[in-house]
């Protein structure tokens, strides 16, 4: 397959007409309704970037943004009661939403919506909302109070003081002191970005932000922000995904090949790997940085981003699945090895490879000029998830070859991972056929599900609009039942590849008429295609 695939194009700040929120530049970007109705027609999706901050210093009548804020009484005040001014991205200040008060999801509503009227956007990027501010305070500073200056500042805080590049803490919100719902802004913002989108697109929200707290997960995802393109920042990103999922904010990733400074193509090359299997997933850096899409960096890099993302297509429906179980029973997306192996001591400070759910291992590159990486393999039964062959080695240390051009990736026996042929698009992909990749575990046993729904309506769930199928192989059987089946527009499966099958296969029957089938005799596996089994019945599929 020689095509890329992307769902999503961004914009930074820089599709604002002066860097004013819920504007776009008219002139540089006079054609993105266009742009944003071409890439509809091609099934992706358009995200803008959307600060909370707006100007403070628009003439009255020229923007509504700040006229209906002063209006309906909702910004930020400071301890005078006044509007409270800082300085973000605007010409000359910023005023900032109180995300705390009622009125606030009418006003955010509003200015969503008249945006949306402009150019049809998907979901929102909501940054800057710790809340980020240039000066120190208002221009004047802050109140020399107990609130600014307290008996005790937490160490590490920048600069020595509370209100440092941020809000005064004496500034009041509807739900009290800034001091008391400072790390409440984003979150509070998030909740009603979310339930905006919901209401505009009447579908469900996609919001991913800057700042977060404890809940944020049930309303938007999470990207680390301006990490640096180095080698220790992007290691240091995959403790920052184990960490998000423990917080129960499962959507989470970090700038594919750093957001600060200039990239490498060694560097790209295995970020854009690594970054495949982030929840999300997306290449971004800032404006004075060289290109670094892959394109920019080399056949190379692009052999590599494209590589992997075909796998990370390939398993979306498994990966849908781990987002709905984290939906549902608040599990992981990614997990650390210990949540799988708990009893093992040697998986309590594993911070440089990672868990798909319980059946995919990842272990990236995370050094220049490797070549190989050493993992450690709990006890399990493990195969190359590009050979198929089982590796070698359980309970130890192993060395496994990681040419450039291919992450390291493991499944673990026991597992049915449902798979879809990849295409450009999640909108084209999920029209495609199913597999079922079986991994045998060392009692020639293996369970799994799917979840299945639209993709986009609100309540699927609660509504019970979904499908869920359940997959268990046991003495040679692999058996498939709906335990739910409430959406019929559902792609047949069509093959099954079956892992660690040690003994030569005679024949193989699908509920019980013969098929033909394939084996491999070195790597001990078998495959069964052109099946399109329709999955609302139950099935089985058995060999001798």
């Amino acid at each position: 397959m020689q095509f890329c695939t992307q769902d999503v194009q961004w914009n930074d700040l820089d599709y604002m007409n002066e860097s004013n929120d819920f504007t776009y530049d008219k002139e540089k970007f006079k054609n993105l309704p266009e742009f944003v109705e071409e890439l509809h027609k091609l099934g992706m999706h358009y995200i803008p970037l959307i600060d909370p901050g707006v100007s403070g210093s628009e003439k009255p009548g020229t923007y509504p943004p700040y006229d209906e804020g002063l209006q309906m009484d909702i910004f930020v005040k400071n301890s005078t009661g006044l509007p409270f001014v800082g300085k973000v991205w605007n010409r000359v200040s910023t005023v900032w939403p109180d995300f705390t008060h009622p009125h606030t999801v009418d006003y955010w509503l509003r200015q969503l919506k008249r945006l949306h009227h402009e150019f049809p956007f998907d979901g929102a990027w909501i940054d800057m909302n710790e809340p980020s501010n240039f000066w120190s305070g208002s221009s004047t500073g802050c109140p020399d109070n107990n609130l600014e200056h307290p008996p005790y500042v937490p160490a590490g805080v920048d600069g020595g003081k509370l209100f440092y590049r941020t809000l005064c803490m004496s500034s009041t919100q509807y739900a009290g002191h800034h001091y008391d719902v400072h790390n409440l802004y984003g979150f509070t913002e998030a909740i009603v970005t979310s339930f905006a989108l919901a209401e505009i697109r009447e579908k469900r929200p996609f919001v991913i932000s800057r700042s977060t707290f404890a809940g944020h997960g049930q309303y938007a995802g999470h990207w680390s922000g301006d990490i640096s393109s180095s080698w220790y920042d992007m290691k240091k990103t995959i403790p920052q995904l184990l960490n998000f999922n423990l917080f129960g904010i499962p959507l989470m990733g970090a700038d594919i090949c750093g957001f600060n400074g200039n990239t490498t193509q060694a560097l790209c090359q295995c970020w854009s790997q690594l970054g495949a299997f982030y929840p999300f997933s997306r290449n971004h850096n800032t404006d004075d940085g060289i290109p670094q899409d892959p394109v920019a960096l080399g056949p190379a890099v692009v052999q590599s981003a494209r590589k992997s993302l075909l796998v990370r297509y390939l398993l979306l429906p498994y990966l849908y699945t781990l987002f709905w179980k984290a939906h549902a029973d608040g599990d992981t997306v990614v997990r650390p090895l210990f949540f799988e192996f708990p009893s093992d001591v040697h998986t309590y400070d594993i911070d440089e490879q990672f868990l798909w759910g319980s059946a995919l291992m990842i272990v990236p590159v995370l050094e220049e000029g490797k070549t190989d990486v050493s993992a450690y393999l709990p006890n399990a039964v493990w195969y190359d998830f590009y050979t198929l062959a089982v590796v070698p080695a359980s309970g130890v240390q192993h060395t496994l070859p990681a040419p450039l051009d291919t992450i390291p990736i493991l499944l673990r026996g026991g597992s049915v991972i449902p798979t879809q042929t990849p295409n450009v698009t999640t909108t084209e992909s999920r029209k495609n056929d199913f597999g079922l990749l079986v991994t045998l575990d060392e009692d020639c046993r293996a369970t799994g599900s799917l979840y299945w729904d639209d993709g986009d309506s609100l309540n699927t769930y609660a509504d019970r609009g979904y499908n869920l199928l359940n997959f268990t192989l046991a003495e040679s059987q692999l058996t498939g039942s709906a335990v739910w089946w409430g959406y019929n527009d559902m792609p047949a499966l069509d093959k099954v590849t079956i892992l660690g099958v040690q003994k030569p296969v005679k024949s193989v029957f699908v509920n019980q008429a013969s098929k033909p089938f394939s084996y491999h005799t070195i790597n001990k596996f078998l495959k069964v295609e052109n099946l399109q089994i329709h999955l609302h019945s139950t099935f089985s599929i058995h060999w001798i």
